[in-house]
């Protein structure tokens, strides 16, 4: 394994402080930068991460040329509290309408492609209860100030939230020590090095973005990874040390449901691109148990693993961003996908 990409392509966020600098970078290479929130039921915390964000890198700096929150059909104020401040909101049924409706956050994320008009895109979760506009700055920078890297994630201590006002400072990104660490490892290595593969803050550029497969469930984030390294390599991956991150924990059956999909997500990436060859299709329930009438009650999740194709597919994007019939890039992807 080459470590020489944890030392090359990790940074600090107090890297990229300079907001001034990255602002006279974005005019000087001419590029649109956009937020995107992907929501569902996040009344507590949304009107918070666009307040700051409008406020310090729309504002105070234009860093940001837009928010943009999709949302995946809350039945609280979500959409209505960002709309009143100043997010265009979307429902994510309500884009692209022509095609089959899926639920999901990889969902959100593949259709705030057609919605949002910047080359970078910045990814962010929208139940972040100690937001700070860093976690935007600090993953647009690497972006702007290095012409190798395309492709940013943001790793940080995941404190768990004990119960009112307590947090134990340690503990975590479960799913990832316990799942995709022990796969990386196994199967790619030098994937290691990302300390935190599952976040759900990063940003890259559109031109990444669109020509890859987005799943619409849990699988999203290690897809992108494997995807962006498959075709492009590791080099134009970068990550950056957010510090800390305080967010909604979910309890361990949750992370057994979001575990299941990974795991599928990540078997079936080993099979498209070679590594490995599956000799039955997966069973697509997860089985979990419930104490119900004193007997243990089988609890089915579902999960049909669908997946979004390259954006760039779609003839509504291609005309709306007027892509060429054939672009080389795409001549190039077509041609890697038939082998």
């Amino acid at each position: 394994m080459n470590s020489n990409w944890l030392k090359k392509n990790t940074f600090h966020h107090s890297a990229f402080k300079d907001i001034d600098r990255l602002v006279e970078e974005k005019k000087r290479k001419n590029i649109k930068i956009s937020l995107c929130l992907p929501t569902l039921n996040e009344e507590k915390t949304i009107a918070k991460e666009i307040i700051i964000m409008k406020s310090e890198l729309m504002s105070r700096f234009q860093l940001l040329d837009e928010i943009v929150v999709i949302d995946s059909g809350s039945t609280d104020r979500t959409m209505e509290i960002a709309s009143s401040y100043g997010a265009d909101v979307y429902k994510a049924d309500d884009i692209l309408p022509k095609l089959e409706k899926f639920k999901g956050k990889g969902e959100n994320l593949w259709k705030a492609l057609y919605i949002t008009k910047g080359d970078i895109i910045v990814y962010l979760d929208a139940d972040i209860k100690n937001i700070h506009h860093r976690f935007v700055y600090a993953l647009v920078g690497p972006l702007l100030l290095f012409d190798n890297i395309k492709y940013c994630k943001g790793f940080y201590d995941r404190p768990i939230v004990t119960g009112k006002n307590k947090i134990r400072p340690t503990g975590g990104g479960r799913v990832t020590e316990l799942v995709i660490r022990p796969l990386f490892s196994l199967f790619f290595p030098e994937l290691t090095q990302i300390l935190q593969p599952l976040s759900g803050e990063y940003a890259g550029y559109r031109e990444l973005f669109e020509k890859i497969p987005f799943p619409i469930g849990y699988g999203i984030e290690t897809s992108i990874i494997l995807d962006i390294y498959e075709k492009w390599g590791l080099d134009v991956i970068a990550q950056v040390d957010l510090e800390r991150r305080v967010h909604r924990n979910q309890d361990t059956k949750s992370l057994g449901k979001m575990s299941f999909v990974i795991l599928k997500t990540f078997c079936n990436r080993l099979e498209k691109i070679g590594i490995a060859e599956l000799k039955k299709d997966f069973f697509n329930e997860m089985i979990q148990y419930k104490l119900g009438k004193d007997e243990y009650q089988p609890d089915i999740y579902k999960d049909k693993g669908s997946e979004r194709p390259p954006i760039i597919e779609i003839p509504e994007y291609r005309e709306k961003f007027k892509v060429p019939k054939c672009t080389p890039a795409l001549e190039r992807l077509d041609m890697k996908s038939a082998r």
